[in-house]
């Protein structure tokens, strides 16, 4: 009853396959996008949602993810393309690992969120100095592989091949993400979500669950940025901004936080807005920034939250109206 329907679930990732084959080349790039960002939210709300952190420098490790593709792409190591992904999940998730173990024993709260985005920073501006990988211009042309594995050759360049790779990349990461979330270890971080020190109490090392959240969080986070760089075709310092740490943010609030669909709701909500106001050169922002804000004080636990408690309230009027006929029909029966 508080989950989306299935067949929603269904229709939309029917809606996703089928799409290049009516689609421009336009929609089709902003879907693949959409889907990379959305698994990028989900990564953050394990953190917040379940972990109870926020951290605004999820944009830097999403760039490592990025920039470790693109260098090991342009040396020539595309025929290994599903090992770099591994890689850059790897480096990802090591770097969110030295971060947390110094930084979530000193801060939390918005001084974690403050540190994490001035390391992010501090990332990108020593990117834009660094002339091996292209300093401010990036890496360019970016080359979409083809790799081996052993029984076939899987030409990812030709075509929408890399879109329909996205699909299945994000749907098992979309997958990962659900079973932590609802096993045994999102159980427990909602737990110290909720009360860190009653947790703590009952003998739950709160830090070391803290700490391998951070460490997922940001490997799943860098495997979408590694996931984006071919899609894309190039990376800049500008790929982990504050404008990119601040999209899961936005996108968690505006589907819900309290629901594991949420992020990735508010990512395709946030990109059909966009979508549609796309012509409306000038203004755009502001009706995009209206429409947004409306949406967040209309519904503020979000759009999986409102339509949580839409079907809540539709099934508790459906189970009177349904037990209401019984008394006229006992009354008889006595009279």
């Amino acid at each position: 009853m508080n989950r989306l329907p299935t067949y929603l679930l269904l229709a939309l990732a029917a809606a996703l396959l089928l799409l290049p084959l009516w689609a421009n080349s336009g929609l089709v790039f902003l879907a693949g996008t959409t889907m990379v960002v959305a698994v990028f939210a989900l990564s953050w709300n394990i953190l917040f949602g379940y972990a109870g952190l926020a951290s605004f420098g999820s944009g830097g490790l999403f760039s490592i993810g990025a920039y470790t593709m693109a260098v090991m792409l342009r040396g020539g190591h595309e025929a290994q393309f599903l090992l770099l992904i591994i890689l850059s999940t790897l480096v990802g998730g090591a770097v969110a690992f030295a971060i947390g173990i110094v930084a979530l024993r000193r801060s939390t709260g918005i001084y974690l969120a403050i540190l994490t985005l001035a390391l992010a920073e501090l990332l990108r501006i020593t990117l834009a100095r660094i002339h091996w990988v292209g300093a401010e211009d990036g890496i360019p042309s970016i080359v979409r592989p083809a790799f081996s594995i052993g029984i076939a050759t899987i030409d990812l360049s030709n075509g929408n091949r890399y879109y329909w790779f996205l699909c299945i990349a994000c749907a098992l990461l979309v997958g990962l993400c659900w079973w932590i979330a609802h096993g045994r270890f999102g159980r427990t971080l909602r737990t110290i979500r909720l009360d860190i020190e009653r947790a703590a109490f009952m003998g739950v090392d709160t830090h070391r669950y803290r700490l391998i959240a951070f460490t997922i969080s940001g490997a799943i986070a860098a495997c979408a940025g590694a996931l984006f760089a071919p899609w894309a075709q190039i990376v800049t310092p500008d790929i982990g901004n504050m404008m990119r740490s601040t999209q899961p943010i936005l996108f968690t609030l505006l589907g819900g936080a309290s629901s594991f669909w949420g992020p990735m709701i508010g990512a395709f909500l946030f990109s059909a807005i966009e979508f549609s106001t796309r012509t409306l050169v000038g203004i755009q922002e502001i009706i995009t920034g209206g429409i947004l804000l409306a949406v967040v004080l209309m519904f503020p636990t979000g759009v999986a939250g409102a339509w949580n408690a839409l079907v809540a309230r539709l099934f508790a009027r459906s189970e009177p109206a349904k037990s209401a006929p019984a008394t006229p029909a006992l009354q008889t029966v006595k009279e």
